[in-house]
């Protein structure tokens, strides 16, 4: 085998034995590159210790590292080792030692090439938020299942709560939600260190997450007429129009806040009137096989979609005020908006829920909104379908129909 170069590792394929391949370096002894039998490839180097011991140092995974930089760094871990060093020990003696925050910012740069874009983005935010400020500074080895359970009980009570910055997504309260869903987080984390023989046992497993409750609040046909005229009244007073747009969009389609704040407008499918969710690779996020998850939209959707000015070469569906980004915000756009309607308990939730608990009021079945709202029904063969069913989007255009209705009534 020659010299491991780019060319070389781009031809390994798996064994088709189902064991682990190795090509060694001809350039650099006890250098090489594995992969595995899932495909998945990393950089190695094998070398001795004073006491002649035989160690093997993973040095990063192909595509993360180019092959002369996995041998540059093969070089200086086999010239510690020729002066007495022994560079596996010491990064286990490190990894001994390691943070939760350090842990944290570990798994989330090995995520990346993984998860997709708004899970990462998800997991970040509460890592941020809530996981490194309470118990960012414990090491690893040392977390308990109580250390877990106190993290879920301090996030429950608010002791994380901050502000998030003057409009840029509202406030971050906390809450037995938002607790139990970080604590989950949190033992994906941890199984993450025990792969990688950080610890060897998980802490946070056997830890009882915390009940998150179920959304009961919507707004009801007349609710949604006073919302209605708010968005309107506020639209004269300089309330901004794409916020606007994004409320009523939610509200037509049963969306969730991340999907329409961050949609690209390119994924957007007017002809066949439907969104087509891709990960940040430009590959269709949610597909297993043949299945695509495809969002259908009804007339009034794509109306106010259309009824949204956008600079020139902008890429987002609802584009920020300023700058080149997305829209953030809208939870201080539609308190706003709710003040003025005299409307409590509405989160941008509520919308979805509202968009649902409108189709179940014109009698559609539990089948067809789960359809709308893209819930996975086991045994629906239309999941996995390119286009958009035709029963959905008559029952999109019917349930978008009455909600834009209902906003345009005039106030009584």
């Amino acid at each position: 085998m020659p010299k491991i170069t780019k060319r070389i590792v781009d031809t390994l394929q798996p064994s088709p034995a189902g064991r682990e391949l190795m090509v060694w370096d001809t350039e650099l002894r006890g250098f090489g590159v594995r992969m595995m039998p899932t495909g998945v490839a990393s950089y190695f180097v094998y070398y001795r210790t004073g006491e002649g011991r035989q160690r093997k140092l993973v040095l990063g995974r192909v595509g993360t590292l180019t092959p002369e930089e996995a041998r540059r760094q093969a070089r200086d871990k086999l010239t510690d080792a020729a002066k007495g060093a022994d560079p596996s020990a010491e990064r286990h003696a490190k990894r001994g030692a390691m943070t939760v925050t350090e842990l944290c910012d570990l798994y989330l740069q090995d995520a990346a090439e993984r998860v997709k874009a708004s899970t990462l983005a998800m997991d970040r935010s509460r890592i941020e938020t809530h996981v490194k400020p309470l118990i960012g500074r414990l090491t690893v080895p040392s977390l308990t299942a109580e250390d877990v359970a106190k993290l879920q009980t301090d996030i429950a009570i608010g002791k994380s709560a901050k502000a998030r910055g003057e409009g840029r997504g509202g406030q971050a309260t906390g809450g037995k939600g938002v607790a139990s869903r970080t604590i989950g987080m949190l033992g994906t984390i941890l199984e993450f260190a025990k792969s990688r023989r950080i610890i060897k046992e998980n802490p946070a497993r056997g830890v009882a997450r915390l009940p998150e409750g179920k959304q009961t609040r919507f707004l009801t046909l007349a609710e949604i007429a006073r919302l209605g005229v708010a968005m309107r009244q506020a639209l004269d007073d300089g309330e901004n129009p794409v916020a606007i747009a994004a409320a009523q969009f939610l509200l037509l389609t049963g969306c969730r806040r991340s999907e329409v704040l961050t949609l690209p407008l390119a994924w957007v499918d007017t002809e066949t009137r439907c969104i087509r969710f891709r990960d940040s690779k430009g590959i269709r996020a949610r597909e297993v096989g043949s299945r695509i998850e495809l969002c259908v939209l009804g007339a009034p959707a794509l109306a106010v979609l259309a009824s949204v000015s956008r600079p020139e070469g902008c890429l987002w569906a609802f584009p920020a005020v300023r700058g080149d980004g997305h829209l953030v915000g809208l939870p201080n756009v539609l308190d706003r908006l709710c003040a003025r309607a005299g409307l409590t308990g509405v989160t941008v939730h509520v919308l979805r829920h509202s968009f649902a608990a409108t189709a179940a009021g014109l009698g559609f079945s539990e089948l067809t909104i789960a359809g709308l709202l893209r819930h996975k029904v086991p045994g629906v063969t239309a999941r996995y379908a390119h286009m958009p069913d035709t029963t959905l989007l008559a029952a999109a255009d019917r349930v978008a129909g009455e909600v834009w209705k209902q906003m345009q009534e005039q106030e009584c």
